[in-house]
């Protein structure tokens, strides 16, 4: 009821008028040239209209949001019933009184009021208006809900993935706080080059990615490497390989969707580990999936459900918003290595 009753408003009155308008002149037309008599079309259907657009707006703005959404049918039928047999008393009076004696010379056949086959008739036609505006009123409506439905889910998945988003950068961030924290105590002369690679990096997320929903592979590929040589400050032992199998200049990818995996590999990896092993991998797959696999090696005594955080978790969120099933993130252990694979479809900057 309140959706009806709300949605009458969202249809322009102007549009209305044009609705009403053209019907009236296509039918004013119609009759003028069928009789050659365009006076007589002209006041037959202005008496017609008038009923006409009454009875609609009345079963659609009373009669179906009262009965019909209630599932009241049979008062509604009733309600229409009586409606209907008041419009042919209005419609046969001043048809008789204003016009012509005939009150309906368009059958070509003389009739008589309150014959039942003129009540019928009369009826029908009104029915047969009724039921041609009411669906192109509802079909509109329809149309206009399915938009706002379809714009309010687009806004509400921008608002979680904006969430999400803001979730993982203060974390990566909080992190990397806390490594130079832990630099400065030992008044280590890297200092200096973890702030100048920390602002290159803040600078990517605050300005290079910000509101977009893609960014070049390229530009993250330089992003995780950036960060890549900041670990390295922090860890003393610590071996990266990064391996690009593929072309992937165009290929565009959700911002700071790997990093977290990168953040993992050196989070757990490097727990308890004098020799930390990274390997990065990235290659596309089959012409259609974009393969990004991290290894990185462990201590076997170290305990494998710690694996994961708030960075891996908003990753999973966030790659089922944006690709719903089409992607795969799956992690296994193979002798002392901890594998991620992350494959997602592959998207181009055209």
């Amino acid at each position: 009821m309140n959706e009806i009753q709300k949605l009458k408003f969202d249809i322009k009155l102007k549009n209305h008028i044009w609705f009403w308008g053209s019907y009236f002149t296509l039918n004013f037309l119609r009759w003028g040239a069928y009789f050659n008599d365009y006076p007589y079309s002209f006041k037959s259907n202005l008496i017609e209209f008038s009923l006409h657009i009454p009875l609609v707006y009345f079963n659609l703005f009373i009669l179906v949001p009262k009965y019909v959404l209630k599932q009241k049918y049979i008062t509604y039928a009733l309600a229409l019933v009586t409606s209907l047999f008041g419009i042919y008393l209005l419609k046969t009076v001043l048809t008789y009184y204003i016009i012509s004696e005939n009150i309906w010379p368009e059958a070509n056949r003389e009739y008589h009021p309150f014959d039942i086959n003129h009540i019928l008739a009369v009826c029908i036609g009104e029915l047969y208006v009724l039921a041609m505006a009411s669906s192109v009123y509802l079909t509109l409506t329809w149309l206009r809900e399915r938009e706002r439905n379809r714009s309010l889910r687009e806004n509400q998945f921008k608002i979680k993935l904006k969430y999400l988003e803001n979730q993982i950068q203060p974390h990566f961030f909080f992190n990397t706080l806390n490594n130079l924290y832990a630099l400065s105590l030992e008044s280590s002369d890297k200092v200096p080059d973890v702030i100048i690679k920390l602002s290159n990096l803040m600078e990517y997320v605050l300005y290079d990615v910000k509101g977009t929903k893609f960014v070049p592979l390229i530009k993250e590929i330089d992003y995780i490497q950036n960060y890549i040589e900041i670990e390295k400050l922090r860890f003393e032992n610590v071996e990266v390989t990064i391996n690009l199998e593929s072309n992937i200049e165009d290929i565009v990818v959700p911002p700071l969707i790997f990093i977290s995996l990168v953040e993992n590999a050196f989070k757990h990896g490097g727990i308890n580990n004098n020799n930390l092993k990274i390997k990065i991998n990235c290659k596309v797959t089959n012409n259609k999936m974009l393969d990004f696999e991290i290894l990185n090696n462990f201590v076997i005594s170290q305990n494998l459900k710690s694996k994961g955080g708030i960075g891996l978790v908003n990753t999973k969120k966030r790659l089922k918003l944006i690709y719903k099933n089409h992607f795969s993130l799956k992690d296994k252990t193979k002798l002392n290595y901890y594998i991620i694979r992350l494959q997602i479809p592959i998207q181009n900057e055209d």
